[in-house]
């Protein structure tokens, strides 16, 4: 196991060992507090860019499961087609795996996708410097092997993941079903897709940028993606001509309620450390209901900045920062956090039947 050091855009190092694929790599650190779930996670488009630590100390024990694809083109066990998190940070890597499931152990998987995993370092102390200073660059160091000096200026700000991880040409879902849904492919994980088909309706998925405003459709579905909302101005200039011209339902989901947001006038920021967890917190505005969601993005609405058309609709227990939106009389509306939460928790699926009940 080849010597690895992580070294962060302030000069803090941390020492450890690969167990994955061997190459030097940078981008954005961020910690993911989930206890189990990492299959989902690094196949998570959202991920794309980043270098993500697990703060769960033992990780890869039940290995890894095969990549099968439905009828309906969707992979059977993952969230899209490849890994996208440029790395993976542990503490403890387990070389044993067991799982019915199961068909590789996370190194091989790694290995063969060419992406680097690091073991043995202090997660509790990388996520203690992550969240007194807030996510910052970092790049991977193999020893014997050299470091290519772009990494050092690489900007994860800087880059529009967006564009870089949505389809390419428009796909079609269970054709003929019924109701029409347009979902703008922004980095979609695949159980979104799932849980609109499981309801019934033809999903129609599109680019990003894509002008869908002349096609026939009876619902709009923002998905959720990488990166800084702010670098879709296509997207959102997309989306306030479909709401300047009809009254079509329209649900979002984490990059999803920031460009509804931003068509509605809201300004974005960015988060110290970012929501990345199975157990965030969430209340209902306007009722107690409180739900336990899963979480993935670094980026938030600035709900003082909605227009007077629009309204919260949820808001994070433990900062306070916004959790979603409504329109306060068309039916569109959003959630920040993940209501299909592939791996969960699925206490929030329901926003799928409300956007459903809209059509």
């Amino acid at each position: 196991m080849r010597d690895v050091t992580l070294v962060l855009q302030d000069g803090t190092t941390f020492k450890g060992k690969s167990f994955g694929y061997e190459k030097p790599v940078a981008g954005e650190v961020v910690f993911n507090t989930a206890m189990m779930g990492y299959p989902e996670s690094l196949t998570d488009p959202s991920y794309a860019g980043q270098l993500m630590t697990l703060t769960y100390p033992l990780v890869g024990n039940y290995g890894v499961p095969p990549f099968t694809v439905e009828k309906n083109g969707i992979a059977t066990f993952m969230e899209s087609v490849k890994i996208y998190a440029s790395a993976i940070i542990v503490s403890d890597y387990s070389t044993e795996y067991s799982h019915w499931n199961a068909c590789e152990s996370l190194a091989d998987w790694l290995k063969r996708e060419q992406v680097p995993g690091v073991t043995g370092i202090d997660t509790r102390q990388l996520t203690k410097v992550l969240r007194e200073h807030g996510v910052m660059m970092g790049r991977l160091e193999f020893e014997g092997l050299e470091t290519p000096k772009e990494l050092e200026d690489i900007d994860y700000g800087k880059i529009n993941w967006v564009e870089r991880v949505s389809c390419k040409d428009v796909v079609r879902y269970n054709e003929g079903a019924g109701k029409k849904v347009v979902l703008v492919d922004c980095g979609v994980k695949n159980n979104i897709i799932r849980c609109l088909i499981q309801r019934g309706v033809e999903v129609i998925r599109v680019p990003w940028n894509y002008d869908y405003t002349e096609m026939q459709f009876d619902g709009l579905f923002l998905a959720n993606g990488p990166g800084d909302p702010d670098m879709c101005v296509d997207a959102v200039e997309v989306l306030r001509k479909q709401m300047s011209r009809s009254r079509k339902p329209i649900c979002g989901i984490c990059m999803g309620n920031q460009l509804l947001a931003k068509a509605g006038g809201a300004t974005i920021y960015k988060l110290k450390y970012g929501h990345r967890s199975h157990n965030q917190p969430v209340r209902e505005v306007g009722t107690n209901r409180c739900y336990v969601t899963s979480q993935n993005h670094g980026y938030a609405v600035d709900g003082a900045t909605l227009g007077n058309d629009w309204r919260e609709l949820f808001v994070n227990m433990n900062d306070g920062s916004n959790e979603g939106i409504r329109h306060q009389t068309n039916p569109w509306f959003s959630s920040q956090f993940h209501p299909e939460a592939c791996s969960g928790p699925v206490d929030t699926e329901f926003m799928f039947d409300r956007f459903i009940e809209t059509l």
